[in-house]
């Protein structure tokens, strides 16, 4: 009895001391900080290439959700545009009610020949922004849902539908002119034309820009996806919404 006392005796000490079972008692999961510097991290690396790397790196570095793989960051990017999209809309109809006639408000007073047509290019620029809310949920429910199967498939969808959500932004504020006097459509005009004008572009210019990153990062998934190597894609091509 006390021999086999003995050897149990030894049998643990042995272990105890052996470095195999010293690195294993010892081993820990990854903190906290360490899983978001290396989200952080990944987040930084994607953003420098995208068009807008400062609103990329501004959008997506407080995001609350996970940030492990070029996917996550993708989901992410499109929540933030859809995010965007929604306000944007929310704002817009808010400017079309004072151009049904005058009354209080900032945008009251006489309507000009070019705020009558302004009136049409803002109904028309919020039934766009409406489109474009919609491509971007299914673009966000496509990168779901990715199967292996059928990814290329699910990701050309994405694709188009997140690049047609660009376009919408394109045709509203071409649908507003430059805001040259004397433009064909949406030129000069009063300043309650020109005010209503600048409101519009900064709104649908802020979409465009996250959008465009957006984009972007799904690109990015197509080329780290396994088995394909990982390289930065250029930036989608299209107007170049300026700083």
């Amino acid at each position: 009895m006390q021999t086999q006392l003995r050897r149990t005796i030894f049998t643990f000490l042995l272990l105890f001391s052996s470095p195999t079972f010293f690195v294993f008692s010892t081993a820990s999961p990854p903190s906290k900080n360490n899983r978001s510097n290396n989200a952080q991290a990944l987040v930084r690396s994607s953003c420098v290439h995208t068009r807008y790397p400062n609103i990329c790196l501004k959008t997506l570095s407080n995001y609350a959700g996970p940030a492990n793989s070029p996917l996550d960051v993708a989901r992410a990017a499109l929540r933030v545009s859809l995010a965007h999209a929604r306000r944007a809309c929310r704002h817009l109809k808010t400017l079309q009610a004072p151009l049904v006639g005058s009354g209080p408000g900032p945008n009251t007073g006489p309507l000009s020949s070019k705020s009558k047509r302004q009136r049409a290019a803002l109904s028309d620029c919020i039934e766009q922004m409406a489109d474009s809310v919609d491509e971007l949920k299914r673009s966000l429910e496509e990168l779901q849902h990715l199967e292996t199967a059928t990814f290329r498939w699910q990701m050309s969808n994405a694709q188009t539908w997140v690049s047609a959500a660009l376009s919408n932004g394109d045709s509203c504020l071409d649908g507003f002119g430059d805001g040259s006097n004397g433009g064909d459509r949406g030129g000069g005009g009063n300043d309650r034309d020109k005010k209503l004008r600048r409101s519009v572009k900064r709104r649908v210019t802020d979409v465009a820009r996250v959008t465009s990153n957006a984009l972007y990062m799904i690109n990015l998934v197509g080329e780290t996806w396994p088995g394909k190597p990982n390289k930065h894609r250029s930036s989608p091509r299209g107007t170049h919404f300026n700083d």
